[in-house]
């Protein structure tokens, strides 16, 4: 049982890692909808992809007068842990601490000790990697090589995604490798930046992935300023999936040919206030983990093939 029960209005901060990412501005649009049906007063801010500045928000939050903190912090982390002592810090103090898209390890003993709600919903990110291996071969049924836009090398979404893309993508697939910070604007640098590289010229590629809709979208946009016009025909005829699949961008750019698949992997946040609301009302404490489920979209069945043999062909 929880020792934990709000008499007053719920009051809950959520910390997202950015606002120009469409995923993160769908979690913000999620959370305040739940919010609002549920009565909730709930408070957003962002992290600019900062984690130093993310814990220094939390800190500075959890630090304030017992009247004006929150009930319950909802994070998606910036970095790549899960804020472990921002963690403690907030139930020290008496705080719920949610933790989005991110496996705690933590949860265990601090749950044993602290009676307020302590726990993670998360997408299912290897799923969503499987399903985007799944996608790779659908366009690529003879083998090929793809680049793989994916997020920062520390961040646990990002390698749990990697590793179920390497887990069901063709062994005749080869993989090339190139880093961004889940936003469209970062992709762009990173392929402005691979681009002005002498062996970018000479590479093979038949496929652009990318761990979200927004990195997709940033490396077609870099691909467009090329001046070149044949390089930059080549480049644009190519297909480019993504992830996360929000229905103003991902399922859009899809439809309209930006992008030739997607994964809808539905914002979790206001599944979370949904939790905490629960344990406010039952006194039960929250399941240690919630898993999402992520779909192709369109579904498999529906990708067509890439033009492997056209975009090599031109490629000289």
């Amino acid at each position: 049982m929880l020792v934990w029960a709000p008499m007053k209005r719920l009051k809950v901060l959520l910390s997202l890692t950015n606002n120009q990412n469409d995923y993160q501005v769908e979690q913000a649009k999620a959370a305040e909808a739940v919010a609002r049906r549920l009565g909730i007063e709930l408070e957003v801010v962002y992290a600019d992809n900062d984690s130093i500045k993310q814990s220094q928000q939390l800190l500075n939050v959890i630090q304030s007068r017992r009247d004006s903190r929150p009930d319950a912090i909802v994070v998606e982390p910036a970095g790549g842990t899960g804020l472990p002592q921002v963690a403690r810090a907030a139930v020290t103090a008496e705080i719920g601490w949610v933790v989005l898209n991110r496996d705690i390890e933590y949860a265990q003993e601090l749950r044993r000790t602290y009676r307020v709600p302590i726990f993670s919903v998360s997408s299912d990110h290897e799923e969503i990697g499987r399903i985007q291996g799944r996608q790779i071969a659908a366009l690529l049924p003879n083998g090929g090589t793809v680049l793989h836009i994916q997020g920062p090398a520390e961040n646990s979404a990002a390698k749990q995604r990697a590793a179920g893309m390497y887990e069901t993508k063709p062994v005749n697939v080869g993989i090339k490798v190139m880093r961004a910070a889940w936003t469209e604007d970062s992709a762009y640098r990173a392929v402005n930046s691979w681009l002005r590289l002498s062996t970018s010229q000479q590479s093979r590629i038949d496929v652009i992935a990318a761990q979200d809709d927004s990195m997709a979208i940033g490396a077609r946009r870099a691909f467009q300023e090329l001046p070149n016009g044949v390089t930059r025909d080549r480049w644009l005829s190519l297909r480019y999936i993504g992830c996360d699949g929000m229905p103003a961008t991902g399922q859009a750019w899809v439809k309209s040919g930006l992008l030739a698949a997607t994964i809808v992997d539905p914002p979790n946040s206001g599944q979370a206030l949904e939790i905490v609301m629960k344990a406010v009302q039952s006194g039960i404490a929250p399941p240690e983990r919630t898993l999402t489920t992520p779909v192709s979209f369109p579904a498999l069945h529906a990708i067509a093939p890439a033009a492997v043999d056209k975009a090599r062909s031109t490629s000289a």
